[in-house]
């Protein structure tokens, strides 16, 4: 038996769910270098990354680098792909994103794949019983941005593909302002079921249990097809 050659080297990028949601990672916690070829996602949770080689069929080595926010260290993946560059420069990524990041060309079939790595990379999911209301429990699905016209995109993008608005909120640390856009109960169920459409779908596993905890409370599932 022969020894297997190295991968061949791709020509171009297709859509499918894995793509969508690698994409929504880099959107949220990816960079675009200036030199045009180089990528790079961070993340502080290794499944993370080790999602997104998954998700375009690449191994990359995990290294670390220091944290602006605190002792800890985050994981970092940095690797050299012109092809997959280009293609997230055709949809809107460009380099220094961060608050210049605005609608990408996103297909509606994927939107939501898409929007499950954005949520994984800069969303958050809470939930508690409102002390002023007996078995009063409540949750919400929040997406962050440092861009006003990225988030909204993505809220008039959710609205369109799904009949829900949520409302913004405004967070942030000093210096530093985040446009949030946050979906209550009944909302955010509508939005939880499209992005989690069926059980084998790639996500990171601490926020789907966490979403999972919290409608079982409530006698909801995700879809298990």
């Amino acid at each position: 038996m022969g020894i297997p050659g190295p991968k061949p080297k791709r020509k171009n990028i297709e859509w499918s769910e894995n793509v969508a949601y690698a994409l929504g990672l880099i959107a949220s916690d990816g960079s675009l270098s200036i030199n045009g070829r180089h990528i790079d996602l961070t993340s502080k949770d290794r499944e993370q990354l080790l999602n997104f080689m998954k998700c375009i069929d690449k191994e990359i080595t995990i290294s670390e680098k220091k944290s602006k926010y605190g002792p800890e260290p985050i994981l970092r993946a940095q690797f050299s792909d012109v092809v997959l560059y280009n293609f997230l420069y055709s949809i809107g990524l460009t380099p220094r994103k961060s608050l210049t990041i605005g609608a990408l060309n996103v297909p509606d079939r994927f939107f939501f794949d898409f929007l499950r790595g954005i949520f994984d990379g800069d969303g958050c999911f809470y939930s508690y019983f409102d002390p002023r209301w007996k078995s009063s429990f409540m949750y919400y699905l929040q997406f962050g941005s440092s861009s006003k016209n990225h988030t909204d995109w993505l809220q008039a993008s959710i609205e369109r593909l799904c009949g829900v608005r949520g409302h913004r909120v405004h967070t942030g640390r000093e210096g530093y302002k985040l446009y949030g856009l946050r979906y209550a109960k009944c909302e955010s169920l509508v939005v939880i079921k499209r992005m989690y459409h069926k059980k084998s779908v790639v996500s990171l596993t601490r926020k789907k249990l966490k979403i999972q905890a919290a409608l079982r409370i409530v006698g909801e599932s995700l879809p298990k097809g």
